[in-house]
């Protein structure tokens, strides 16, 4: 067992007391826009079916009350299982969706070389004009909600709503997170600006690269 992997702790959501454990690692981490204290490790929830499912009802219950019509999911962060499990849901409780064959499109962004979002001209049309869920893995700062925003704006989809397995913020330029955990989840959860991180002030060593996708020691 690695050194970060025999510090992972499991945290259990205080809301929703039924979904699969969240794990998270203590330490000192980098990602794209911010240092971190604690490494939320999805990979268990975003793979196994049984734990993908529970985070994709809960989310589906946040929906459950909301008249907005759903029409497609796109999914960032390897959240694809997850998406699939929240389009059935919302259409078996009945959820309103526009498409002609009244089904949920479930897809996925491609990146570019410096992490901009793009579809391919086949994809367009699941985008273009419909109501779009943003699903994600983990939120941080919010920037990631950000640039998944613009994305959906300039491909002509309408965001009617952010989805994540883990979220520190709640709203971002007026959309709403929905979220499984949340920073409460994990009472002592911090994030800094790199220049002003108090850990690197008491010069305590960057333990990992980390992403949504899993880390990289250093």
């Amino acid at each position: 067992m690695s050194t970060l992997e025999s510090k992972m702790v499991k945290f259990s959501s205080r809301k929703y007391s039924s979904v699969a454990p969240l794990k998270a690692i203590p330490g000192h981490f980098v990602t794209n826009h911010s240092h971190i204290n604690y490494y939320i490790d999805l990979t268990t929830i975003k793979s196994r079916l049984n734990e993908a499912a529970e985070c994709a009802h809960v989310l589906a219950q946040q929906y459950a009350n909301n008249a907005t019509p759903i029409d497609t999911i796109v999914c960032l962060d390897g959240t694809d299982v997850i998406g699939t499990f929240l389009a059935q849901e919302l259409q078996n409780a009945g959820h309103t969706i526009h498409n002609a064959h009244q089904t949920i499109y479930v897809i996925r962004p491609e990146r570019t070389a410096n992490s901009q979002l793009f579809f391919r001209e086949n994809v367009e049309p699941m985008v273009r004009g419909k109501n779009v869920i943003l699903l994600m893995a983990s939120v941080t700062t919010g920037i990631s909600i950000r640039r998944g925003i613009e994305c959906m704006g300039y491909y002509g989809g309408l965001i009617r709503g952010v989805a994540t397995l883990f979220s520190a913020v709640g709203e971002m330029d007026g959309v709403s997170v929905n979220t499984v955990f949340t920073s409460d989840d994990i009472p002592d959860y911090a994030s800094y600006d790199g220049n002003t991180c108090p850990l690197c002030q008491k010069k305590i060593r960057v333990e990992a690269m980390v992403n949504s996708f899993g880390y990289s020691k250093l």
